[in-house]
């Protein structure tokens, strides 16, 4: 795929993903994205509930993931991807990541070094699965202060 795509957030919803970085750092964080029309105008955060160690790795349970749906609905819009934290390690993708990404979502991973949020990035798995690209990570306001609203519009 040669043209990159993108994603658009909210002060809001970067806020929200650096302090929920900062909050569990050293561990990872993780949530989900949730907007319309590649505009994600909130996030849920998810408990980080993986056996591998929570400093390294995340796992969304599928529990977790019908109550991301749930608020994406609630709100009238769409799971459009997840976001988690790298503490002490780079906003790249690993390869635990690329083995437990869906097509079709943005991932945004944020960077956290010695408990500051720094770097993030979003990312988009390849069509043939075999790597991601990274995406263009854009910062706009939604004109509507309601969620509900936001997402819709």
């Amino acid at each position: 795929m040669t043209d990159a795509r993108g994603l658009t957030i909210t002060s809001a919803v970067d806020r929200a993903i650096r302090a929920h970085g900062r909050e569990t750092y050293p561990h990872e964080c993780c949530g989900a994205l949730i907007g319309r029309d590649g505009r994600a105008a909130d996030v849920v955060g998810l408990p980080n509930t993986t056996e591998e160690g929570p400093r390294r790795r995340f796992l969304v349970r599928p529990s977790d993931y019908r109550e991301a749906e749930r608020r994406a609905t609630e709100l009238g819009g769409e799971l459009l991807g997840f976001y988690h934290s790298h503490p002490d390690h780079p906003a790249r993708p690993s390869q635990y990541d690329l083995d437990h990404a869906w097509p079709t979502f943005a991932y945004i991973i944020v960077a956290v070094a010695d408990g500051q949020a720094e770097t993030m990035t979003v990312w988009f798995l390849k069509d043939d699965r075999s790597s991601f690209e990274e995406g263009t990570l854009h910062h706009g306001e939604n004109p509507h202060p309601d969620p509900a609203q936001a997402v819709h519009g």
